[in-house]
Order: C-alpha cells, then structure tokens, then sequence
C-alpha cells in the first residue's frame, strides 16, 4: 500500500471542511457563521493602525524590475534615433535589450531588490552603478574577445552608459524615501496574528524576532483559554480577544496571515479552529518550530528559518491580484464601451416606465464582508422598492415595473455595476454580491450554508460562474444558496485569468432564456 504524507492527510481532512458540513466527530462550529462579536477597546485600537492595504514586497521588486528594464532599453533606443538620424539598427537594438536584462539580473545578484536596500538613498546607488557598470565591462571584453568592436559606435555606447546611471540613480532618490516612509508605516511588513497564546506563541515570537531581516508584524494574539496557560501579555503582545473575536478583527484590518500554534497533534482542536477561520481572506499556516512531529521536507514552508505547515492560501495574493485588476480594467472599459447603447436605451425606458430615479442602489457584501453600494437600474416602482432585499422577488412579483421584469430577466438591470468595476468595488468575475438581509425561507443565508462569508474571501463580480451555471435569480430555497456557494467556492479554489475570460465570454449565451430571474 501506498504511504500517505501525514500532513497531507490533515490537509485534504481540512479542505473538506472548506466544501462540506463539519464531520459528526467534530466539535460544531455553529450552524452558520459566526456571529458579530464586540471587540474590546485594545483591539479596535490595535486594528485601526492596520485598516491601511499593505504593499506586498513581491509586487513592488517586480514592478521596479520592469522600471530598470523600460528605463535603460528605452534610454539606449532613444539615443540611437537621436544620434544616429536614421531608422534603429539591429545592432544596438539588440545591445540595448539585452544590455537592459543583464543589468536587472546583475542588481538582483547585488541584492539591489530587497527591501533593506531599497530605503537607503546611496548604497542602493552605489550597488545599481557597479552593476551597470558590470554590464559594459562584459560587453567590452565579449566584443574585444570576438573582434567585433564596430558592431556599435562608441560615441552612442559611451553615452548610453552615462544615461543609464543618471537614470537608475534618479529613480533610487525617488524609492528611497518611498521605501522609508512605507516601512514607517508597516505597509511593507507581512501582518501576522497568532492563534493560540501561552508557551508554543512565546517560543514562535521569540525565533521570529530574532531574525533581523524577517518582515512579518505581529498583530497581536487571539487564544479561547483564559486560564494561566494563556497569559494577557506574551512577550510584549496583548491577547486582543478568542477566536470569536478574531473574526471580526481580521474583517477590520488588511491582515496577511494567521499562524496557529496549536501542538498539530491535538488534530480536532485544530480541525475545529480551521473550520471557524478558514472564511478569512488570508494565509493559514500551523506553527511546527516546537512540534514533535515531523513531515516530509517539501510539507514545510518557511518564514526565515521558522518551519510552518500551510493550510489555506490567500487568494489572489501579489502578481494575481495585479492581473485581475488589471483584467477588470482593459475588459470592464470595453464592456463599458459595447453596453452603452443599451444602457442609454434602459435608461429612457425606465423614466418612460415609471416615476423615480433611473438608478436604484443598494448596499451588499464585499470584499472580507466589506459593505459597498451597488448600483442597478430600478426595476421596482419607488415605493414598493426593498432596499434590504428582505423579501425575494417572484414570477409575477406586482412589485416589478413592465420594463422591470424585461431587463431583470435579461440582466441589462446589472450593466451599472460595470460602473463599481472600474471604480475597483466589484470585479468582472467573482461571487455575486448578495444583499445584507438576503433570506431563504426567512432564514439568511449565513444561517443556512455555514461557511457561508467565505465567498467574499475575494471581491464579488458582475456575473460569476454559479450565475453561468443556472444559479441565479430567486433564491427561494435553501438548496439554491447552497449550490451557489459551493459554485463560488470551486471558482475561488480554482481561479485564472482564462478562467474568468471564459465566464465572461459565456455570461451572454448561459444568461439568455435562463428561469430563476424576474
């Protein structure tokens, strides 16, 4: 027989807590969510000094990569047109391109992308130079070595090198001070929380803070024990609350991670915890510094030399982030663009149709529960409208206007929210937004899927792939929210840019002559 990983057993016994009702074996974690909690004064405080996004290192090193590359390439491509007067040979267009790439390379070999360097002015110069300098250096000795120093002119060479390191240098005096005041700021830190205080957090703490170069923030500790073994103050950290507690902190502040430091031999209380954290839109990690078992070496992922398991992944973390927003962006425009007409057409028909504004808005879940205002076209007359979306609308609904029940059952009454797109509240693609008081046979829809707010560990979208699966319009029974959470949860676990093209290409076809919409 096969051997399993122990740590992938845990694994897969945790993501079938994400899709599935707790186990019989397992402590309950509630019917549905967890209800809101009122947070102690410390950790409102605590949490209003990280309500600010943080800027995530990844993102920031790749972006200013891609600024040396375009700076120096287009410095030495410029300088050909210029000096030249003729159309850019492929000689030096080549140098430039290549020469671009080798001194990225090389700044990275000196460390020139880290953070620590990045806040001082002129030793990230100093570092910048000497690698650009390398780059010349090594185009010398290859064009001397092969005979071939008339495949450039010299004058141009010469003057590319004196552009190039006026350029990087200029750009090091405007990061530096950048850099310096987002590390004032903590928003180039990794936030943390710990999940269970005592010894086990002592020990975690300590060997993090004893790496000088570690960017992990303690945020501070959350433990349901309130006995001796988990004291208020642990190695300078409050404990800010239970677990209860960090669900709402963690909606309050832009946290990067939570760190368990529950023994992974106590396997229900651990599974229990999981099962009541995992809808937070953040990393999950179990601290094995001090843990007697051990796994394969591939199971670990370190933070500096600390060993911890992961569990959940924050989804749409760094360069994914980037890129669906940028989607959102290049696509929503163009939609924007196309939908205009028939949005100008529901406009007029709507005034015609009846009294009231032509926009009705309404505010629902975001983001970690965020609440934003969405806009649709009215399609109630004004005063019948149901703001709270209490009650579901229905075939033959007297509360929907003629043009009403048309551009519902068509969807034209979601074409504004392309408007929350670009303004970076909803996304392309992604769960629906659901209404606050949305119910289900007068039950809300946290009290029928537990786990229900873990759809919202991304942003909501204007259709989304349970919407393309027949799961849209009247939510009248407790199977139908169901469905469309568990929809939302493979899109979330399964997420690419191709992807949320294909929905986005299907959302026509899929939505014309659905039932469920009136």
């Amino acid at each position: 027989m096969t051997s399993v990983d122990p740590s992938e057993k845990f694994r897969l016994a945790v993501h079938a807590l994400a899709v599935a009702d707790a186990p019989p074996d397992m402590p309950a974690a509630g019917a549905a969510s967890e209800p809101v909690r009122a947070l102690s004064e410390e950790a409102r405080e605590v949490a209003s000094h990280f309500d600010d996004r943080p800027i995530s290192p990844d993102v920031l090193y790749g972006a200013l990569r891609l600024v040396d590359f375009a700076v120096l390439a287009l410095a030495g491509l410029a300088l050909q047109i210029t000096q030249l007067h003729a159309v850019v040979p492929l000689a030096p267009t080549v140098v430039s391109l290549v020469g671009a790439g080798l001194a990225v390379l090389l700044i990275q070999a000196a460390d020139g992308y880290m953070i620590a360097t990045l806040s001082t002015r002129f030793d990230q110069i100093g570092r910048v130079v000497a690698a650009w300098t390398m780059v010349f250096l090594l185009f010398a000795v290859v064009s001397f070595v092969a005979q071939r120093t008339d495949l450039v002119d010299h004058a141009w060479f010469l003057a590319w090198y004196a552009a190039g390191c006026g350029l990087l240098a200029l750009c090091r005096c405007i990061v530096a001070p950048l850099v310096r005041a987002w590390i004032v700021d903590g928003r180039l830190e990794r936030r943390a929380v710990i999940v269970g205080g005592g010894t086990a957090a002592a020990d975690l703490i300590q060997s993090l803070e004893a790496q000088k170069s570690s960017d992990i923030r303690i945020c501070g500790i959350f433990d349901d024990r309130a006995d001796d073994r988990s004291p208020a103050i642990v190695n300078g950290y409050p404990k800010l609350g239970t677990v209860g507690d960090l669900l709402e902190f963690g909606r309050l502040t832009k946290l990067d991670m939570l760190i368990v430091t529950i023994p992974l031999r106590a396997e229900s209380r651990v599974l229990e915890l999981l099962h009541r954290l995992w809808v937070l839109p953040v990393d999950i990690h179990l601290s094995a510094h001090a843990d007697k078992l051990r796994f394969r070496p591939r199971t670990y992922r370190y933070l500096g030399n600390v060993p911890m398991v992961p569990v959940f992944n924050k989804p749409l973390a760094d360069w994914d982030a980037v890129a669906k927003r940028g989607f959102d962006l290049i696509f929503g425009t163009l939609a924007l663009i196309v939908a205009l007409p028939i949005m100008l057409g529901a406009a007029i028909a709507v005034k015609l149709d009846s009294k009231g504004p032509v926009l009705f808005r309404q505010k629902r879940y975001g983001f970690n529960n965020e609440v934003v205002d969405v806009w649709k076209f009215r399609s109630m007359y004004v005063d019948q409208s149901d703001f709270d979306a209490k009650r579901a609308v229905t075939k033959g609904d007297s509360r929907v206007t003629r043009v009403g029940r048309f551009i519902r059952k068509t969807s034209i009454d979601e074409l504004p929210q392309l408007f929350n797109v670009l303004a970076g509240s909803l996304s392309l693609v992604g769960p629906r937004p659901h209404a606050l008081k949305g119910l289900t046979q007068n039950r809300l829809f946290e009290q029928v899927v537990d786990g229900y707010f873990a759809r919202h560990k991304v942003k909501p979208g204007v259709t989304g792939w349970a919407q393309i699966n027949g799961w849209r319009g009247e939510v009248d029974t407790p199977e139908k929210i169901r469905k469309r959470v568990e929809y939302d949860l493979y899109y979330i676990e399964n997420w690419t840019l191709w992807f949320d093209f294909k929905i986005l290409v299907l959302t026509p076809f899929r939505i014309i002559g659905q039932e469920g919409a009136y």
